[in-house]
């Protein structure tokens, strides 16, 4: 694969330089341009490359930073659950000084748990547990189908009249959007904008216009602002609602209000819909595994949890920076102050630990004969340790869902154009089709 060397473009990637770390002893032959749409659509030849080098390595970002990437799969989770590798920020994270509006807004929505190390993470994340809690999951599944009924409704009437339409734009965005909004309590004629902000502020500034990115922080930091203002004013049975009023001893302020809102709405669908893309995506170009799924609707689990592991919908964590020199055990130190990516689609993909990992092999998570299995490791997709994701299950509820449906709705739906051919989301952080199209035979 062709990797982008453009040194002197400054594409502003969102990888704070922390430190000048000395290099790794064999640093990867090419810069890493997050912003280059040869990446993203396929971004697994690189991670092997880099694991290659070890489990770990220093990779030369194409805005003239450094940053080490850890792609083994025991190494991820390592990094994941050691607390040398903390999630708060340096105060300059290497940027110049910026005090306009859009970096305030930017500093006051990324002040998120995922940001945070414990206690600050303990307290924050407790806040919100109990809204993801299983049995608050599970009583969505009726309201779940019928939102998912109501869009198989529309996407029909999509093909009937224009011959195709965009399973991103009609079912895999708005489902996770509408399920996630009620959770939250965002009205529904909000969320479209929603989408587009977040997706700028998610994308390195390289592959959008001038500006596009700071309007959208600020657009968000003013949303939420309103959001949480019309909460306090006129509560609902939402979240929102219960986090703004929330009046006991370790609540939000103000400003962390905003950044739960931020982080809640932003990992609440894009996690889901990058899912539901590619998951349809796979299925539609394994026609095998699509059989065997629609024959036996156990496999149906299996679907999702490999599609997880095969095409992670978070290709990365967010970063982290070494609070001293740590040693990955084969080896290889990481030096104090480093930025730290771990790379969950690297780590999925890892082959001490998933045969043919470039292969779609439902069965890995299949049960036996005997209800034995999964013989598969446990994928990272959700990450691990204290920042594991708290919405996984309603994710993999949304999934097990949806799916099923949308290919018995559709028994001859077929791609209208190869995978290569599609756009994917540039970038580190998430992963998936912009766009698939598709039509019946």
């Amino acid at each position: 694969m062709k990797q982008a060397t453009r040194p002197g473009k400054d594409e502003r990637v969102t990888a704070p330089q922390y430190s000048d770390a000395p290099p790794h002893s064999e640093d990867p032959p090419t810069v890493l341009d997050p912003a280059d749409p040869a990446f993203a659509r396929d971004p697994y030849p690189y991670y092997a490359r880099l694991r290659e080098l070890g489990p770990a390595a220093r990779v030369s970002l194409a805005n003239g930073t450094h940053a080490w990437f850890v792609t083994g799969y025991e190494e991820t989770r390592a990094v994941l659950a050691d607390p040398r590798f903390s999630n708060v920020p340096p105060r300059d994270a290497g940027r110049p000084k910026n005090d306009s509006p859009a970096q305030r807004a930017r500093a006051c929505l990324a002040r998120h748990m995922l940001n945070t190390d414990a206690p600050d993470h303990t307290r924050l994340r407790r806040l919100t547990t109990a809204a993801f809690a299983p049995r608050r999951v599970d009583a969505l599944r009726v309201r779940i189908e019928e939102l998912t009924d109501g869009l198989l409704r529309d996407v029909a009437e999509r093909l009937a009249r224009e011959g195709s339409a965009d399973l991103v734009d009609a079912f895999a965005f708005p489902l996770p959007v509408l399920v996630i909004g009620e959770v939250l309590g965002v009205p529904e004629g909000d969320r479209a904008a929603l989408r587009d902000w977040t997706y700028r502020v998610g994308s390195p500034a390289d592959a959008l216009r001038p500006g596009a990115v700071d309007e959208a922080w600020t657009s968000l930091y003013a949303y939420f602002g309103e959001l949480i203002a019309h909460k306090r004013r006129s509560p609902g049975s939402d979240l929102f609602s219960a986090l703004t009023h929330d009046a006991t001893e370790g609540g939000l302020d103000d400003g962390e209000l905003l950044a739960m809102a931020f982080l809640l709405l932003f990992a609440g669908y894009e996690t889901t819909m990058n899912l539901l893309a590619s998951a349809s995506l796979l299925l539609l170009t394994h026609p095998g595994e699509l059989a065997a799924a629609r024959r036996d609707p156990g496999r149906w689990p299996a679907v999702v949890e490999e599609t997880l592991r095969h095409a992670s919908p978070l290709e990365g964590t967010t970063w982290r920076h070494t609070t001293q020199d740590v040693d990955l055990g084969d080896g290889t130190r990481i030096p104090a102050g480093a930025s730290v990516l771990a790379v969950l689609a690297a780590a999925n993909r890892d082959p001490r630990h998933f045969p043919e990992p470039d292969a779609f092999r439902p069965d890995r998570y299949a049960h036996d004969a005997t209800g034995r299995g999964p013989r598969a490791a446990p994928h990272a997709a959700f990450g691990h340790g204290p920042h594991f994701c708290v919405g996984s299950r309603l994710a993999r509820l949304e999934a097990a869902i949806a799916l099923p449906r949308l290919f018995a709705a559709f028994p001859t739906l077929r791609p209208t154009g190869g995978p290569d051919e599609l756009p994917y989301r540039p970038g580190l952080l998430v992963r998936g089709p912009r766009s698939v199209p598709v039509t019946v035979a």
